[in-house]
């Protein structure tokens, strides 16, 4: 989080505490917001969250359909005289659906206290996992307009998981855990709307610098005065019946639950206007949870089954034949790379041929150049931005965090749809362009 939204934050939030007497009545937000940079060594997406007593900011890796949120809770990470260890049959563990009743030799002290109920902590970048203890603590978030942020709001008893510092290996340097936002009971979506009133409801808008995420209702604004919800196509959610994480531990349900990320149904891909030849059977998610498409802000680039990969690869070089290609570029090798000055570049990026996800209700979700290229090599050398995934992945399409820049994306969980914009610079506008100076 940049100085000046710090700032921002931490005075907004002293006004709001100095004028809490002045108003009783509870405030009620339709929608809180929440900051969100791209670190640039590892291309995670980080938000900061202010926890614990006294309040404390934490930075966290965004994974849009992660199960919770969980951070470090170290002996000399977490410090807070709020926190409360959930104790073993007491209602945080029916909301996390946990069953367990541990006990632990080392404390009592944050992450470790006898008679507490876990749940399984997922570091999705690294593919790893731990048992965490469930606990409570006071968070406080800002409220939106959707066009800035608003007042203060402080939740007493936020659920979250205890993870430990060797599960965040992979993450970015300073991240301190991850914020999921999946469909889970026990996501940062699912808590704020149970314990603020907001629907269940999140928008992703990243940027290769800064973006900025909303949970719940209202417009979304970007500077110079753009609105982006009258401009939304939605397109129906998929539930994938099949848990998608990994590693699994038996003696927790996980298993058994359907996947807690999104999943859309992509029907076909066409680049220059014209259809690729794929296999059908990849694009659905068969009864054992494999193929079919989802969203990941984990991923830094689409992947795709190689099936896949290879039949966009040829048709794509084919719309540009006659540009010469330069030596691939990792991790985009078997892809096509080419001279930066030998394509040229427009208001939407690269200037190459469109590729055109269509999903299901006819509607069409275009990538321009701006996020089918990733520029190397100081920006001389432009690559094509899909990874070969394998032949045998879970799932045939990761729509991976370089084709979402610049795009918004409202997940409506309650609605079961996803919206889409499409490229934000065809408005003269960015995800970067959220005004966070507070009103």
């Amino acid at each position: 989080m940049s100085s000046s939204i710090l700032l921002c934050f931490i005075f907004s939030l002293f006004f709001s505490v100095a004028a809490a007497g002045a108003r009783p009545k509870p405030f009620r937000p339709r929608a809180v917001v929440l900051p969100v940079t791209k670190d640039p060594s590892t291309g995670q997406y980080l938000t900061t969250i202010f926890q614990r007593t006294p309040l404390k900011p934490v930075k966290l890796t965004v994974d849009i359909g992660g199960k919770s949120l969980w951070v470090a809770c170290d002996r000399r990470e977490y410090a807070s005289t709020t926190y409360a260890p959930a104790l073993c049959g007491s209602p945080p563990c029916a909301v996390a659906k946990s069953k367990s009743c541990d006990t632990c030799f080392d404390g009592p002290r944050p992450g470790c206290n006898n008679n507490t109920c876990s749940s399984i902590v997922y570091n999705t970048v690294e593919r790893s996992a731990q048992n965490g203890e469930l606990a409570t603590d006071v968070f406080v978030v800002q409220s939106t307009t959707g066009s800035n942020p608003g007042r203060v709001v402080r939740i007493r008893n936020m659920l979250f998981s205890c993870g430990s510092l060797f599960l965040g290996e992979k993450l970015a340097v300073g991240v301190k855990g991850i914020a999921g936002f999946g469909r889970s009971a026990t996501s940062l979506t699912s808590l704020l709307s149970t314990s603020l009133g907001i629907n269940k409801k999140i928008a992703i808008c990243l940027s290769s610098s800064k973006g900025v995420m909303f949970i719940g209702s209202g417009a979304y604004t970007m500077m110079p005065r753009v609105q982006i919800s009258n401009r939304l196509v939605y397109t129906p959610l998929l539930v994938n019946p099949v848990s998608t994480v990994h590693p699994i531990f038996n003696d927790f349900p996980d298993k058994s639950w359907p996947s807690m990320e999104y999943f859309i149904d992509v029907q076909s891909v066409k680049i220059n206007g014209k259809p690729v030849p794929l296999s059908q059977s990849l694009l659905k998610i068969d009864a054992k949870g494999n193929g079919g498409t989802k969203i990941s802000t984990v991923a830094p680039y689409t992947v795709l089954h190689t099936s896949i990969y290879n039949a966009v690869v040829k048709a794509f070089t084919k719309s540009l034949s006659k540009v010469p290609r330069v030596a691939a570029v990792a991790p985009f090798v078997g892809g096509p790379c080419y001279k930066a000055a030998s394509l040229g570049s427009t208001r939407l990026g690269a200037a190459v041929p469109a590729i055109e996800l269509g999903l299901r209700n006819n509607v069409t979700w275009t990538m321009f150049g701006r996020n089918s290229m990733v520029y190397v090599n100081n920006s001389e050398v432009v690559c094509l931005g899909f990874v070969d995934g394998g032949k045998k992945p879970r799932t045939a399409i990761v729509v991976g965090g370089h084709q979402l820049e610049d795009n918004l994306l409202e997940f409506d969980v309650e609605r079961n749809r996803v919206g889409f914009s499409s490229t934000l610079l065809g408005l003269q506008t960015t995800c970067a362009n959220f005004n966070f100076t507070s009103v």
